[in-house]
This record gives structure tokens, C-alpha cells and sequence, in this order.
């Protein structure tokens, strides 16, 4: 008897959408979106074309971006972390107390890279080995690690970092390119083939699609999931050592409220909030799109409440819209 060959099974990256059934690519309409902004922009302020002003504007989303590459692939995998503004707090005191000891920039960096190491290890062992939801520990452990920063300086600030540290957060590599644009850039292709072009990335997918098809074939869950929380741990510890520099102090409020906006550029980048499906292109995308968004909204000197309103609602819409338009989908599947 002649056997019938068997056809390889692959996990696709990002599921289908009635979006990108209209559009073939979220990514492309993203891609529309941003120029559409670019192009507002310009007319609305006449400083905004100048390449100082658009090198000023990466420094909106560099930091928060870096760890939205790693917070995507956290949401893919069905998990959320929703303490990395809280981490960079922790790990910002922890710098400014070495400080205070004389430290050098290298001996701060390490340090910065460790607190977040170690918050990263802290969540992922209580999601992964005690199998407590995600969303209950990060909650739990963005009010601990912030409390403790607030705990340590009260309203009281460490200053006096040495220039070579600030160099990481202001430093430029070549005329208006600044390091933090090129470092990010440099993560994103490093995550794009991490999550796209690796054994690691597709069983990420796996665990998202279905957590108990992929235990029962093999894939260590657990092990994966700790390890993704150790990268948005360093991810926020990396964002922390540049924030603080570029920022030149350290105060227990800093990074407040950045939960938000990553979650948002994670999910206006297309990955489903429920796991399983997105694309780090998508993310990187998104992150130039909020950056444009909230630097023109400074231009026009929008107040802060209101740049916080705004994506706020955008983050209900880019949740919501993919809801609705598969239910009108069904719907009229059902009609037919």
C-alpha cells in the first residue's frame, strides 16, 4: 500500500481578521495611518519637519517601545505584565542609592539590568510555577515595586549621575540619530527573529492558540512563560537605565502610567489581547504611530490629560473594532 504523505503543520503567526481579509496586512494600513499623521502634522506646526524636532519626538516612545517588543510576545502567549512601569521605578531607586555610594556608570547599568532581571524572575515564578494569573500578580506587584521606591526616597529625588551614564538617554550616534533610536531598532529585528524565525517564537504562538494542546505536545510552558517575563523584566530594566539618564534623576513617580500606553501600542500593532496571533513589525509600527501622535499633540501644547484621555481611547477602540466587525461578520454570515 502506498502511504499518503503526510503535509508539515505549522503555526501561523497571526490569525486571520476581517481587517486584514479587507486590507491583506495590518501592517500596511498601519503603515497608512502613520504617513496620514506625518503629513497632519506638518501642517499643523511649522516646526514639526525640522530633524531636531523629529529626533526629539523619537525620545516619545523609544523607552516604552523597547518593552513593548517584549510585552507582545507576553500578550501572545496569553499572559500580560502590567508592572514594567513599576519595575523601571524599582530599578531607577536602585541606581540612584548605589549612586549615592559613588558607583560607576557601568556598576549602575549592571544594576539596573539586574533589578529588572530579578522583578522579571519574581512575576514569572508566580505565574509560571504557581500557575497564579498574570493579571492578579502584575497588579499585585506593580503597587510592591513602586511602593518600595516610594518607600526608599518619599518625596525626596537621587541626582548627580555622571555624564557618561547620561550619554545612554541623550547621547546621539550620528547628527540627529540618538542612541535610544538605534538601540531600539536594533531589539526590534533581534524580537522580529526571535518571535518569527525560531523554534522559541512558534511555540510562543502554540502556548497562545492553546496552552493545553501545546503542554500535551511537548512544549514546556511553564519554562517558556517564565522566560518571557524575564524579558520584559530586562526590557524595563534597560528602559529604566535610559529613562533615568535621559531624565538625569530619579524620583518614585517616574514612568507612572506608562502601563497604558505600551499595552496600547502592543495591540494597535495587532496582537490580539487574548494571545495566539500578531507580529512584531505590527508593534514597531504602532510605536512610531503613538509617538508621532502624542509629539504633534505637544506641538499644539495639548495638555497631558488630555494625550492620556486620547489614548485611553484608543486603546478601547483597537480592542473593541475587531470584536465588533467579526460579530457583524457572523451575523451576516448567519443572514445569508
Amino acid at each position: 500500500m502506498n502511504e499518503v504523505p503526510q503535509t508539515p503543520r505549522t503555526i501561523p503567526d497571526r490569525l486571520e481578521s476581517p481587517f486584514r481579509s479587507a486590507l491583506k496586512s495590518w501592517e500596511a494600513l498601519l503603515i497608512v495611518v502613520a504617513v496620514a499623521i506625518f503629513i497632519a502634522n506638518s501642517f499643523a506646526s511649522p516646526y514639526f519637519l525640522n530633524p531636531w524636532s523629529l529626533s526629539d519626538a523619537t525620545f516619545n516612545f523609544t523607552e516604552k517601545a523597547i518593552i513593548a517588543l517584549a510585552m507582545a510576545m507576553v500578550i501572545i502567549s496569553g499572559e500580560i505584565d502590567l508592572s514594567v512601569a513599576s519595575i523601571i521605578a524599582l530599578a531607577s531607586t536602585a541606581m540612584g542609592f548605589a549612586l549615592q555610594f559613588g558607583v560607576d556608570t557601568p556598576t549602575l547599568v549592571a544594576i539596573g539590568l539586574f533589578v529588572g532581571l530579578a522583578c522579571g524572575a519574581f512575576n514569572g515564578a508566580l505565574v509560571a510555577g504557581f500557575g497564579l494569573p498574570s493579571i492578579v500578580v502584575t497588579i499585585g506587584t506593580m503597587s510592591l515595586f513602586r511602593g518600595i521606591s516610594y518607600l526608599v526616597l518619599g518625596d525626596q529625588a537621587f541626582r548627580g549621575y555622571p555624564s557618561d551614564f547620561a550619554w545612554f538617554g541623550q547621547g546621539y550616534v550620528w547628527w540627529v540619530i540618538s542612541f535610544e533610536l538605534v538601540l531600539f531598532l536594533v531589539l526590534a529585528g533581534l524580537f522580529y527573529v526571535l518571535l518569527h524565525r525560531t523554534n522559541f517564537g512558534r511555540t510562543v504562538f502554540a502556548i497562545g492558540n492553546n496552552p493545553v494542546a501545546a503542554q500535551f505536545s511537548g512544549i514546556r510552558v511553564a519554562r517558556i512563560k517564565f522566560m518571557l517575563f524575564l524579558l520584559t523584566g530586562l526590557m524595563s530594566g534597560i528602559a529604566a537605565i535610559l529613562l533615568t539618564a535621559r531624565l538625569g534623576s530619579t524620583r518614585p513617580s517616574i514612568a507612572s502610567g506608562w502601563e497604558l500606553e505600551i499595552v496600547t501600542m502592543v495591540v494597535l500593532g495587532g496582537v490580539a489581547i487574548l494571545g495566539g496571533s500578531g507580529s512584531i513589525a505590527g508593534v514597531v509600527i504602532a510605536a512610531f504611530i503613538m509617538g508621532l501622535v502624542t509629539f504633534g499633540l505637544g506641538l499644539l501644547n495639548v495638555p497631558g490629560i488630555v494625550m492620556s484621555i486620547f489614548i485611553g481611547l484608543m486603546l478601547i477602540t483597537v480592542i473593541a473594532l475587531p470584536i465588533v466587525a467579526g460579530k457583524l461578520r457572523q451575523q451576516t454570515s448567519g443572514a445569508k
